[in-house]
């Protein structure tokens, strides 16, 4: 009885082990990536897909080290919260690469230069950055902008929204004179509706990293890897190509 016993034993350990090992193996062949999908051209949501520059690069990333792509939707603001307190593996969302958030978490090397601009209404009679200050400028909470505006512009009314798009409505609507966002979202904005202008010269020069936990060097490395195969084998310059075919 006993000997039974101990082999009904063995054999549930071996199972219960495989069970692990198979659950294992399954999260091992998926990366979770955290995003706020509502930044066209990097990621958005088109006829209920999520599509973008960010969101083709790092499903090539993720194809290239053998993994899929498990998204994790998330407002800007939370990224990178919610990236150290485990929810998913990496952010990827246009975040600009900054020494304050070096601070907290891990970025790979950069994948494309961005940066700052300011937006008006066409006929609004601004004519450069500096004429923002005494406006209304509308922000996204939690970005560079928003750090950028105050210390720039320190007598702008700021005016902080939760989603790009509320910025651009905004300025449309005639609630705010001004919006600065980053260059791929502007530029993308007035390919597709009119309205809204650029102003020169550009506010900042930044660099687009995708942000990984500083606890998973390995990971760090691995997408690194990734990345630098896909500039190699020409994959990364196609999507630059496909995604911004001009530089407005």
């Amino acid at each position: 009885m006993n000997f039974r016993r101990q082999l009904l034993l063995a054999s549930f350990a071996a199972t219960a082990l495989a069970g692990l090992h198979g659950t294992a193996s399954a999260q091992n062949e998926v990366l979770q990536v955290g995003t706020d999908a509502t930044f066209p051209p990097m990621e958005y949501v088109d006829n209920g897909k999520r599509t973008g520059f960010d969101v083709e690069l790092v499903e090539a990333v993720a194809a290239a080290m053998g993994k899929k792509v498990e998204w994790v939707d998330i407002d800007f603001k939370g990224l990178i919260p919610g990236l150290m307190s485990k929810r998913f593996d990496m952010a990827v969302s246009a975040i600009y690469i900054t020494d304050e958030r070096k601070k907290v978490v891990d970025f790979t090397e950069p994948y494309f230069a961005g940066g700052l601009v300011t937006m008006v209404k066409s006929g609004s009679g601004m004519k450069a950055p500096i004429d923002l200050n005494g406006k209304k400028v509308s922000v996204q909470v939690g970005t560079k902008s928003v750090t950028y505006v105050k210390q720039t512009f320190p007598q702008v009314q700021l005016v902080e929204v939760e989603k790009n798009q509320e910025m651009f409505n905004l300025v449309d609507i005639g609630r705010a004179d001004a919006l600065v966002t980053g260059k791929p979202a502007a530029f993308q904005y007035m390919r597709t509706r009119p309205g809204l202008q650029v102003l020169e010269p550009q506010l900042t020069t930044e660099e687009y990293g995708m942000a990984l936990r500083k606890d998973t060097p390995e990971l760090t490395r691995a997408v690194n890897a990734s990345l630098a195969k896909l500039k190699a084998d020409g994959t990364h310059a196609r999507l630059v190509a496909k995604w911004f075919p001009s530089s407005k």
